[in-house]
């Protein structure tokens, strides 16, 4: 997982494509629950309406499999949003627990996400290239890292609490 991560942050044009792709496949399972769905819905609105989502699902999801490089563009768009979201949310947040200790955490991960928000927004379309690839890439990297501590830290333990050997 580490070397993914890397790989992921050295070329993130690959990534961000590959993370596209895998949203599009998604969308695609999705439209067929969808659809299959429909059949078990009651009324003519319930089943129409999940109808034309399910091909909604499917349409999108087609057009970002022909066309990654579009959807890797929206999707750079959705993850700006998301992160400007975010950090209104770690705002209120932090505001609302000020009281304790750990919220200066709050507000530094607030600040964090509102500043790779701007970045990303400001250097639209051109962070369709690196954002959703370098992320990616940061989060594998973190996740890899955090389960070669905790496999370390429970291998420590282990032998820690094991009983000594006789001499």
């Amino acid at each position: 997982m580490i070397l993914a991560g890397l790989f992921a942050i050295v070329v993130p044009p690959l990534a961000g494509i590959a993370a596209t792709l895998l949203v599009a496949w998604l969308l695609e399972f999705c439209g067929v629950a969808h659809i299959l769905y429909c059949w078990h819905r009651r009324g003519v609105g319930g089943v129409l309406l999940e109808l034309l989502v399910g091909v909604l699902y499917l349409a999108v999801g087609f057009y970002i499999l022909v066309n990654p490089a579009a959807g890797l563009a929206s999707l750079t768009v959705v993850l700006a949003f998301y992160l400007f979201i975010e950090a209104i949310l770690e705002f209120i947040l932090a505001f609302n627990l000020r009281q304790l200790k750990g919220s200066g955490w709050l507000w530094a991960d607030g600040v964090v996400d509102l500043v790779l928000a701007a970045m990303i927004w400001r250097t639209w379309p051109l962070s369709a290239v690196w954002a959703v690839g370098t992320l990616v890439g940061v989060g594998i990297l973190f996740t890899a890292f955090t389960r070669l501590m905790l496999t370390l830290e429970a291998r420590r333990a282990a032998t820690d609490a094991a009983p000594p050997t006789p001499s």
